[in-house]
Formats: C-alpha cells, sequence, structure tokens
C-alpha cells in the first residue's frame, strides 16, 4: 500500500490528468488480487518442497543407498515403498510362532525366520530395509569386535528411541559422556565386594522357592509344573531385594506393568516408524504412557522413602538403590557441582533398567538351563554331583558358588543355545568404513548373537547340540580364537554391567534346586523359543519335579 501512495503523489504533483488519477486506481485492486496470487504460489511451493523431501526419505534415497550398497558387492532385499522389509518380517515372524518345533530342531528359523533366511539367501554379511532405513546385517566376529571396541564410533540405534526408552533407557541407552557419567556412578553397585553382601538376600529367596516346590510335593514323590512362572516370581523376588530393599509384594506390580511394555514396544518395533508418531493418541500409545508412569511413580515412591530413611539417619544399605544414591552423593560432593550425580529422574531411569534387565536375563537364564538340564540327565547329574561335592547341602557361599566349575560351563553353554538378546543394534550416523564395508549414514547395524553362537564355522559340527564341556579351557578356546563370537552379555566398553550379579544370582538358585530336586522334561512340554525383548519359551516350560 506504502507504493500506492507514491504513485498517487507522484500524479497529483505533476499535474497529471484525472484519466491518469483513475488509471491508478484502477491497479489497486489488481495489486491487490496479485498479493492473493502470490500467497497461494507460496504456498504451492512450501507444499511441493515438503512433498519432495518426503518423497525423498521414502523413494529416492534409500534407492540411492541400495545401489552405494550393491556397487560394494554386498546382497540384500530390493527396498520397496514406505514399508521395506516390515510387511514380510512380521508375517514370517507370526507364521513362525504359530506353532511349536522339535527338540532337536533349529531355533533360529523360529526365533528370526526373516532374517535366517535373508542371511542364508544373501549371506552373512548383507542388508534389508527397516521402512526407509537400510539395516546391515553383521555376523563377521572381527567386524563385531570392531563395533564393540569403538562405542562412540558405533553408539547405539535411536531411530525407535521414544518407544524403546520407554523401558530401557539410563545407562543402557546413554551415549558419549552421559555414559561415561553414568557408568562412573553404577559402577560400585556391581563391585564384587558389593555382591558378596547381596548373597544372603539371594539365598533366602531362592529358599523361598525351595518351600513352594516342596510344599507342592508334599506326600508325593513327584509332580508336573510349568517352572517358568515360578522362576519368573524368583527373578523379581531376587531384584526387589537386592536393588531395593523391598521383597516381591512391593515390586510385582513394576514386574507386571514392564512385562505389558515390553510386549507393547515389541509390536511397534515389527511395524513402520514414522517419526513422530510416539505423540499420536492411538489405543497402544496411551497405554504405553499410562504404564510408563505408573512405573516411574512406583519407583519413585521406593526412591523417596529411602531418601527420607537417609535423611533421618539411617544407614544407606547394600542394596543397588542405597550404592547408586550414595554414589551420585559422592560425586556431586567431591566436585562440587550436581551436575555430576543423578537427578531423581536419571536414578528412576536407572532403577528401570535394573528391575527389567535384572529379573528378565535371571528368570530366563534358570529356565533354559532347567530345560536344557531335564533334556540331558548326564549333565544334570554331573552338575549336581558338584554342588554337593563342593557346598555340600547346607547353604552355599560366594567362595562355594565361584568355585562350581561345571555349573559355570552350563551357564555358558545355554547362553551360546538361548542368548537373552538374540540381535544387538547399532546405529552409523556418518558414513563409515566398517571392515571392508562403507556403512552410508543413518544405517542400522544389526549384530547377530544366535547366528554368531549358531554357527557351525565357529563352533564346529556339533554346533547344535548341547555340551558344556566346549567350554572347559575357556571362551576363547570354545571358539577356535574368536572371541568376539560369543557375546550373550555384549561386549568392549559397553559390556553389560549386571553380568557378574546375574550369574551370581543363578548360580546359586541352580545350586539350591539342584540339592534338593531332579527333574525331568515334561510330555506336555512344547518347544518354543521366542523373544518379546528377551528369548523365552512361548508355552511355558513343563518339568516333571522329583523329591531327592
Amino acid at each position: 500500500m506504502g507504493l500506492v501512495t507514491i504513485l498517487r503523489g507522484y500524479a497529483e504533483s505533476d499535474d497529471a490528468s484525472e484519466a491518469c488519477s483513475h488509471r491508478i486506481d484502477s491497479i489497486i485492486p489488481k495489486m491487490k488480487g496479485n498479493i492473493g496470487v502470490w500467497c497461494c504460489v507460496g504456498v504451492i511451493v512450501t507444499l511441493l518442497w515438503n512433498a519432495l523431501r518426503v518423497l525423498n526419505w521414502v523413494w529416492f534415497k534409500p534407492k540411492k543407498i541400495e545401489k552405494f550398497l550393491r556397487n560394494q558387492g554386498l546382497k540384500g532385499s530390493s527396498y520397496r515403498f514406505l514399508y521395506g522389509d516390515m510387511k514380510d518380517l512380521g508375517k514370517m515372524l507370526k507364521e513362525a510362532k504359530s506353532k511349536p518345533i522339535g527338540l532337536t530342531d533349529d531355533i533360529v528359523p523360529r526365533v528370526s525366520p526373516f532374517y535366517h533366511q535373508s542371511l542364508t539367501v544373501h549371506g552373512k554379511n548383507c542388508f534389508t530395509w527397516m521402512g526407509p532405513r537400510p539395516v546391515l546385517h553383521i555376523t563377521e566376529p572381527a567386524m563385531i569386535r570392531e563395533i564393540f571396541t569403538n562405542n562412540y564410533q558405533f553408539p547405539k540405534a535411536r531411530g525407535r528411541s521414544p518407544f524403546i526408552k520407554l523401558i530401557v533407557a539410563g545407562l543402557a541407552d546413554a551415549e558419549a559422556n552421559r555414559w561415561s557419567k553414568h557408568r562412573k556412578i553404577i559402577n560400585p553397585a556391581f563391585h564384587v565386594e558389593k555382591l558378596k553382601h547381596m548373597v544372603p538376600a539371594f539365598y533366602m529367596s531362592c529358599a523361598e522357592l525351595i518351600k513352594k516346590w516342596e510344599e507342592m510335593l508334599k506326600n508325593k514323590r513327584s509332580c508336573e509344573v510349568d517352572v517358568l512362572p515360578y522362576l519368573q516370581t524368583l527373578s523379581c523376588d531376587l531384584i526387589s531385594s537386592t536393588a531395593f530393599g523391598s521383597n516381591f509384594e512391593e515390586g510385582k506390580r513394576i514386574f507386571e506393568l514392564q512385562k505389558e511394555q515390553a510386549e507393547l514396544v515389541r509390536q511397534v518395533i515389527q511395524s513402520v516408524y514414522i517419526p513422530g508418531s510416539i505423540y499420536l493418541p492411538t489405543k497402544r500409545n496411551k497405554r504405553l504412557k499410562e504404564t510408563d508412569r505408573e512405573v516411574k511413580a512406583s519407583i519413585r515412591s521406593i526412591i523417596h522413602k529411602r531418601m527420607i530413611a537417609m535423611k533421618d539417619g539411617e544407614c544407606s544399605k547394600n542394596d543397588l538403590l542405597g550404592i547408586l544414591l550414595d554414589s551420585s552423593y559422592h560425586e556431586i560432593k567431591q566436585h562440587g557441582n550436581i551436575n555430576f550425580g543423578l537427578s531423581i529422574d536419571e536414578v528412576i531411569e536407572e532403577c528401570k533398567v535394573f528391575y527389567f534387565a535384572g529379573q528378565e536375563t535371571t528368570g530366563n537364564l534358570l529356565c533354559w538351563t532347567m530345560i536344557l538340564l531335564a533334556q540331558h540327565a548326564n549333565w544334570q547329574i554331573r552338575a549336581r554331583e558338584e554342588v554337593l561335592l563342593v557346598c555340600g547341602e547346607k547353604k552355599p557361599d560366594i567362595d562355594e558358588l565361584n568355585r562350581l566349575k561345571t555349573v559355570n560351563m552350563i551357564f555358558n553353554e545355554v547362553l551360546r543355545l538361548y542368548p537373552p538378546v538374540v540381535t544387538m543394534v547399532r546405529m552409523i550416523h556418518e558414513e563409515t568404513k566398517l571392515g571392508d564395508i562403507t556403512a552410508p549414514a543413518g544405517s542400522i547395524l544389526q549384530l547377530h548373537t544366535i547366528f554368531l553362537h549358531h554357527d557351525r564355522d565357529v563352533w564346529g559340527d556339533d554346533v547344535k547340540d548341547f555340551n558344556p564341556a566346549r567350554f572347559s579351557e575357556g571362551v576363547s578356546n570354545a571358539t577356535k580364537g574368536q572371541a568376539a563370537a560369543y557375546f550373550p552379555f555384549g561386549g568392549g566398553p559397553r559390556t553389560c554391567i549386571g553380568q557378574n550379579f546375574a550369574l551370581l544370582e543363578v548360580k546359586m538358585a541352580l545350586a539350591m534346586i539342584l540339592q534338593h530336586f531332579r527333574f525331568d522334561l515334561s510330555p506336555s512340554y512344547s518347544h518354543a523359543p521366542h523373544t518379546i525383548i528377551t528369548l523365552q519359551p512361548q508355552f511355558g516350560a513343563h518339568l516333571i519335579l522329583h523329591k531327592l
């Protein structure tokens, strides 16, 4: 409008004719109309620009990456618009889980059917598609070692972090300086001297399990039991008492909610992730957020009670929470800066990981161990003889548990055949050289634990057999010098911090079970390994318990 005023003033000052003035007045509505046109053009250009960006994301960029990977000699599936291989993955997994398999069948095609087919068809190092994002499958031990060693260069994948973080955050999700800070504060909780103080709590929880099973066997020599729920209860009781000093009843609701969260997150992982979709008001998203709020509230209540007790002069307990709070306070005091410690929200996230990872790993490892020992009576007898020789029939102590060589070999073999996490995921943020592969920015790296643990080239012709003797001379000898081929708890600087904690728990539990019972596989047992975050028996673990 300023331009119109200037033109009009110019015309009047030069004594322009009335016709000229009329012509300028006629321009005004045209200019107003042109402004509307330019606005429309701007909107159209913006829409086209965003449409091109989306089209580049879901088509042009993936096709360019596919060509880049194939030019390196890598084989893989052809990219399909938006979904990539997600539909095939979900369909094959659903079909695999629809029926059990035989006891001697290979479990890999049932646990990871799509990836098993991909690696069989395209080779050990190949690529598939998680939506528009390329997934590079890594099964070479040397490349696995390189990834684990360079944890800053190959950080954990964050493509689905808004959902994954609901159950796994804290140290398990932290990167760079934040990871270093959390690891330093949490380390003291898993020191061997601290673990010694937790052994009595391990014993009390295991004694409760033994008591339950003995009551079931009262006045009879044997009975059928689905041991899975009992072992899950045991693992939750163990983590509740050793992490929070509470009993199972206080932690039971947390366990139930986290199990529900794990199943919901599994469903998300097997669908195409759209950025920002966590904010959509879907039924699944609402339930995930509800369970997250309730889990945090329960843990916050436990922490609040502990902090009040500490302020009232009560000594901190030798459980994980007490050690964590003490360690955090020490860092703050040493540096004189609150940023060197953990906030209450960070403590809550670490407690969530303690609870979820602790009970999942322990319960499932014990369950698979009992299933395998029920199938292989000779190893069950050898393990029991060792326990009775080293510990007798009394309460095992930490030194005796550490001397159980046969039991340790058995757990190593169970972790090989049934690793808690079948696939570990890393992310490439910028174009990176890995072995003889150049991985494009934005790629996901999948390190297939279960494939490496079942690789005939690494373990030999008896790779499918349960043979704990292969670990009699240690992991390096068992893997023929390729130690990176065995990583049930990860590797490198990011090796699971709770590894020794978990193994001490399961040694105590198995030793006490072997002291009191003999067990066989029930005819009603259905062999059906499947994953809900961790590897577990889909239809339970039905065994016949015999009182000794």
